[in-house]
């Protein structure tokens, strides 16, 4: 003869059918991808950014290095890391690329700005850089894609940041939100994993819309694609900024 389950037995099972249905969810959300958001900490996703992008080199060859857009009163303004701005060829900044695409044009670097200490000694702890772009049909590239505020200052690890970038193995970007913890006094590091190479210049955005890190510094970057590294912003690009957002 069969028997019917008990109301207990019946309880535990809608409990078990709760908790696997909760668990699901969350696998979901850590392994979203496109444009999910920048989902739970520590976990690396694609999403595009219009104000992120790639270098280019103007003679040809594929995206080597990550820029971001920043706020300036000339609006043509961006921010990557020093070593992404060396060389004597020619730049091209492509924001919102993705499968060799460029959604928003393709925006040419017209001066660059570079601070003392990466000049003259390559030294880490100056490995921050802008460009001034030139305009395209009349408008500026701030006034297509927008741009965030570069804010120097800031205690690293006061709040989660936001890193996108570009590895150049890939034709999408990657993004991920984690706190950054201080590595010595004047540089700060965060761990994301699959930040490869060409992810240079990826600025790190806190909730407030500020870039507060860009990926460089020690090891320009890092040799181990999950651990990060970025020069904490002080008076020094503080200054850099000053000067190349008020060029002539």
């Amino acid at each position: 003869m069969l028997l019917s389950p008990s109301w207990g037995t019946v309880a535990r099972v809608k409990r078990v059918l709760t908790v696997a249905m909760i668990l699901v969810a969350l696998l979901t959300a850590s392994t979203a991808t496109a444009d999910d958001g920048a989902g739970p900490f520590g976990v690396t996703v694609t999403v595009a950014d219009a104000r992120v992008g790639v270098l280019l080199r103007a003679a040809g060859g594929g995206h080597f290095c990550t820029a971001s857009v920043v706020d300036a009163p000339h609006r043509d303004l961006i921010v990557t890391a020093a070593h992404c701005l060396g060389g004597d060829g020619g730049l091209v900044f492509v924001p919102g690329y993705r499968n060799g695409r460029a959604p928003y044009g393709e925006w040419t670097v017209r001066r660059r700005f570079l601070p003392r200490g990466w000049v003259e000694g390559r030294h880490e702890d100056s490995d921050v850089g802008f460009a001034v772009l030139a305009p395209r049909g009349g408008r500026e590239v701030q006034d297509v894609v927008g741009g965030n505020r570069f804010v120097t200052g800031t205690a690293t690890g006061a709040t989660g940041v936001t890193v996108t970038g570009y590895p150049d193995a890939r034709e999408t970007p990657v993004r991920c939100t984690d706190k950054p913890s201080a590595y010595g006094r004047t540089q700060q590091r965060i761990a994301c994993p699959g930040f490869s190479g060409g992810t240079s210049g990826s600025p790190w955005v806190n909730g407030d819309g500020e870039v507060v890190g860009v990926l460089g510094g020690h090891d320009q970057g890092g040799t181990n694609p999950g651990v990060s590294y970025s020069v904490v912003l002080g008076a020094q690009a503080r200054r850099l900024y000053r000067q190349a957002a008020g060029h002539p």
